[in-house]
């Protein structure tokens, strides 16, 4: 869903990527599988794999972020201690998260290991949410199965959005939440670079929602259960063709927050905030042959750099509202209901406010 396009909703000033998604990154893959079981059983799997060749063996640079630590994200220390990624970045539902990193171990020997480079250690990269509301979480439903499937299933295509893969059973701001994407473009001299978020929202309380500055939460009447808005998360991906550092990748990481609190987050204390970055430039090989290695980056001094955050800011806060926008109500555990953000009564309210961007304007 490309909501500058469908809605008018201008969210900052870069020009967004063709399919306005963390896909636009030449390279990137992204696969969900929907688990939707009886009457409680809403979750699923969203699998991100930054670049098609062996990861394990062509490690993408990146970095963590811990905006707020209310979490059970797996791999990150070593994220941040080594800058690199070796294996596809699951989503996935807060108590599923062991067996989503069983299974991707699983895979990832299937997938990379090659007789000169046996794989006796591995660093699983699975972020989590808690989709208890609508999702019999204690059945921990994800499979190996499940997995495999969105990850077998990954494409550089569009990227659905909304009540899918990871954001099957999610909720924000008191809505029916799921998965968003957004992208932004950003030129260095005469090439053009692509930032790509991929954002899993699951937090916020109806009166927090904010969007292109307009309190909208405040103004829709409140649901019938708006509980448990602040004991919330998200996990934030950010992937780019940008060639960064390690550090620099951190400092983007940093940048998301600003995006989340465009949206009205608090980052409350029972949320746990979460970010993955990566970069598919300077790819690092598992040889131990080379004592150096020589790469391109950006030059801090230049302060280019400040485009990049810019672009981050503004493609976060647009994944996070894409995925109210895209998202439809669900009803799941014990008859619970979470309804879709009623959106033509938000963009009448943006209208009033003078927020709203006519599509063609």
């Amino acid at each position: 869903m490309n909501i500058r396009e469908e809605y008018g909703l201008n969210i900052g000033t870069l020009p967004s990527g063709p399919r306005d998604g963390i896909t636009d990154v030449p390279g990137v893959a992204v696969g969900h599988t929907t688990v939707i079981e009886g009457d409680d059983v809403r979750t699923g799997v969203t699998a991100i794999i930054p670049h098609p060749g062996n990861l394990f063996c062509e490690k993408v640079q990146a970095a963590a972020v811990v905006i707020n630590g209310f979490g059970k994200s797996i791999g990150i220390p070593q994220i941040n201690e080594l800058g690199t990624i070796e294996t596809p970045i699951l989503l996935t539902s807060t108590m599923s998260v062991g067996r989503a990193s069983d299974a991707l171990i699983s895979w990832v020997i299937e997938r990379y290991e090659r007789p000169e480079f046996p794989i006796l250690s591995v660093n699983p990269v699975v972020g989590e949410c808690n989709d208890s509301y609508l999702n019999d979480i204690q059945a921990r439903a994800v499979t190996e199965e499940h997995v495999y499937a969105a990850l077998d299933g990954a494409s550089g295509g569009p990227v659905a959005e909304g009540a899918v893969g990871a954001g099957t059973g999610m909720s924000a701001f008191g809505f029916k939440s799921g998965i968003g994407t957004a992208s932004r473009l950003v030129e260095y001299g005469e090439r053009t670079y692509t930032i790509g978020v991929l954002a899993l929202p699951n937090f916020g309380r109806r009166e927090e929602l904010t969007i292109l500055g307009v309190p909208v939460g405040r103004l829709i009447p409140a649901g019938s259960d708006d509980s448990a808005g602040d004991k919330g998360s998200i996990i934030i991906v950010i992937g780019t063709d940008l060639p960064l550092s390690h550090r620099e990748l951190r400092r983007l990481g940093m940048r998301a927050g600003f995006g989340l609190a465009r949206t009205g987050s608090h980052g409350h204390s029972g949320s746990g905030d979460f970010v993955i970055a990566f970069t598919t430039a300077n790819k690092v090989p598992c040889t131990e042959d080379a004592v150096f290695i020589q790469e391109t980056r950006l030059n801090d001094a230049h302060r280019g750099i400040d485009r990049a955050f810019q672009a981050v800011i503004e493609a976060v806060e647009e994944a996070i509202i894409s995925a109210l926008f895209a998202a439809r109500s669900v009803t799941g555990r014990d008859g619970r209901t979470r309804e879709a953000l009623p959106v033509e009564r938000v963009l009448e309210i943006l209208r009033v406010r003078g927020a709203l961007v006519q599509p063609g304007d």
